[in-house]
């Protein structure tokens, strides 16, 4: 049924349609004028066969005048049968007193004498003038003239009477009917014929429309590889030529279009950074993947959408703002879970005619250029602080000296003491410092070697036995739990000897006199685990993301009273993470601390190592 209507609406149907009512207008118009023509040339033909001769209605004339009405009316009955009237017409002849006087209808001669009462007769009498009509009775047309028969002699014109001519038109009007049925036959045959002509001329022009309109739906859905047919040199010709070449243009520059766009996704997908291009209404349309990453989202999810809404800036900025002043703005799209700081610069697409098509905005993750920096800000401000406590102490004891304090043998050499123990802990920072700036510019040696983390481990916590005997101050036990089997690592054992010490002393430092400090030394999973757990106040939760932090102390005061520098765990950190390892502590405000330290189990065989010592 759709493909019925769709031939109804080509141009196929059309030219045919437009053809067809040409025709029937024409023929309609021709055959109105021929059948028109045709009627008149038959009714005057027909009328002039039933004509009287003039020197007839010269003899009716005088018979009418004569005296002698029966002879007359004898005279005149043979005039009238002897005139040559044709068609069978009837014809009757009236005295001006509108008596019938003879007739040419044999089966009426009975009327003769009588008194005609037609109305024509008696205008015809009365104004002496021709009258002709047509009339129909019985089915039948019939042709009535009433012609006067005056006589002029001696300049009088006195009407002697009327010759009625009564025609039946039937057989005219048969012969008009028939030739206008030939003629309607033809014209149907003529519209047939030239509607399969029409058909044909029509098919020869919408053929190629056909194959050009099937050519630009191929190139429309990205298709070249097909050609039009050229039938001849004319007008559709010159325009399947004109299709033909457009479709290699439109393939060469589709295959560079295409080549360019593989060539823009390969750079935009290879890039460090991520871009997000946009059309004049700031909707995103292109998108590369560095981008989504950055974004943490789906290219989905963001093309279409507004650039403002994608980057987070509908409350700081407007389209507008974008495109007057485009520069470089920072995003922060932090999480709970991560940090992440974005640097976006804008810039503008623009015609050679000034318009704006959209936007692009290049953008690279800086969160650890300003970790950095903060990291630096922080570094300068805490070694400043750090430095300037001491040296402020050391310079109000050396003036006080000066002022003559040093003459006082109590005070002098008090006060030279606190001087060299600040001296000393302006040293020990240094030191840390110069460790870690080693360490970050990868120039830190280690001498690693194989060690038995059982033996290292208790050598180190024998040391801190002796320290809990000597201290006079605060009593406290240290409690060991380890495994029996020999647990072995590749370490730098002076290194490792120093984040145990570090642990140690923060744990001797902040455990309550009386309190047991348990270490523990386990495998797990292929890991060597030690950990070390105080009794002390603990830390809380919000500390302990940040206690490997450079200059970090939980409790600042209490630290420096206690000569920290907030640098040791940092540099432990740094020590076991060279070695492989990883350092980490859990604590509850009140209930102490837990260090665990895990590096990478070395599986060895004891006695290959006994045989090597021996």
């Amino acid at each position: 049924m759709a493909l019925k209507w769709k031939f109804f609406k080509s141009i196929h149907f059309k030219i045919a349609l437009v053809f067809v009512l040409m025709m029937l207008l024409t023929l309609e118009t021709v055959g109105a004028v021929f059948v028109r023509q045709l009627e008149y040339q038959n009714l005057n033909t027909f009328k002039e066969s039933i004509q009287l001769k003039p020197y007839i209605n010269t003899s009716l004339k005088k018979q009418l005048a004569n005296r002698n009405q029966i002879k007359a009316n004898k005279q005149i009955q043979t005039i009238l049968q002897d005139a040559d009237v044709s068609n069978n017409a009837e014809v009757t002849v009236v005295d001006a007193r509108g008596n019938i006087r003879g007739t040419n209808q044999s089966n009426e001669q009975s009327l003769v004498g009588q008194k005609n009462t037609d109305g024509d007769i008696k205008t015809a009498l009365y104004s002496s003038k021709t009258i002709e009509k047509t009339t129909s009775s019985n089915n039948n047309r019939y042709y009535i003239q009433v012609t006067p028969l005056i006589n002029s002699a001696k300049n009088q014109n006195n009407i002697e009477g009327v010759v009625y001519i009564r025609a039946n038109l039937s057989q005219v009007y048969r012969n008009i009917n028939n030739i206008t049925i030939i003629y309607l036959f033809a014209a149907v045959l003529s519209i047939i014929l030239g509607l399969l002509l029409t058909l044909i001329i029509s098919r020869t022009i919408t053929k190629p429309i056909d194959e050009l309109k099937r050519q630009t739906e191929q190139i429309a859905r990205g298709d070249y590889s097909g050609h039009v047919q050229v039938y001849g040199n004319d007008e559709l010709g010159q325009l399947a030529h004109a299709v033909n070449n457009l479709s290699v243009q439109v393939e060469e520059s589709q295959e560079s279009t295409e080549s360019e766009r593989r060539r823009l996704d390969s750079v935009l997908d290879n890039m460090t950074d991520g871009v997000v291009a946009t059309d004049r209404r700031g909707l995103v349309t292109i998108v590369n993947d560095e981008a989504i990453e950055l974004l943490g989202t789906s290219k989905q999810a963001v093309v279409g959408q507004p650039i403002l809404k994608v980057l987070k800036l509908e409350d700081q900025y407007n389209l507008r703002d974008l495109i007057e002043d485009p520069g470089q703005v920072y995003l922060d799209f932090s999480t709970s879970e991560r940090r992440l700081i974005l640097s976006a610069h804008f810039s503008l697409i623009q015609r050679k005619s000034g318009f704006i098509n959209g936007l692009v905005c290049v953008f690279h993750d800086v969160t650890a250029q300003q970790k950095i920096d903060e990291d630096r800000r922080q570094f300068v401000s805490n070694v400043s602080h750090e430095l300037r406590t001491p040296l402020t102490s050391v310079h109000s004891y050396l003036e006080a000296l000066t002022d003559g304090a040093w003459k006082d043998p109590e005070l002098a050499p008090k006060f030279l003491h606190v001087t060299q123990d600040e001296t000393d802990r302006m040293i020990r920072m240094i030191n840390d410092l110069l460790t870690l700036s080693r360490m970050d510019s990868g120039t830190q040696k280690y001498d690693s070697e194989l060690v038995n983390i059982n033996k290292i481990f208790n050598y180190i916590l024998d040391r801190f036995d002796m320290i809990v005997k000597n201290d006079e101050k605060k009593h406290y036990r240290i409690q060991r739990e380890f495994t029996k089997q020999d647990l072995w690592a590749e370490i730098d054992p002076d290194r490792f000897t120093q984040v145990i010490d570090n642990i140690m002393n923060n744990a001797v430092k902040y455990s309550p006199d009386g309190g047991v400090i348990t270490c523990r030394l386990y495998e797990d999973h292929n890991r060597v685990v030690l950990s070390i757990s105080d009794q002390g106040l603990g830390m809380p939760q919000s500390a302990l993301k940040h206690i490997f932090d450079r200059f970090y102390r939980v409790d600042k005061a209490r630290s420096r009273a206690q000569g920290g520098s907030g640098l040791g765990l940092a540099i432990s950190k740094e020590i076991i993470e060279s070695f492989g390892g990883s350092i980490r502590v859990e604590s509850t405000e009140g209930r102490g601390s837990t260090f665990y330290i895990s590096l990478p189990y070395e599986s060895i065989e004891e006695d290959l190592w006994d045989d090597g010592e021996a």
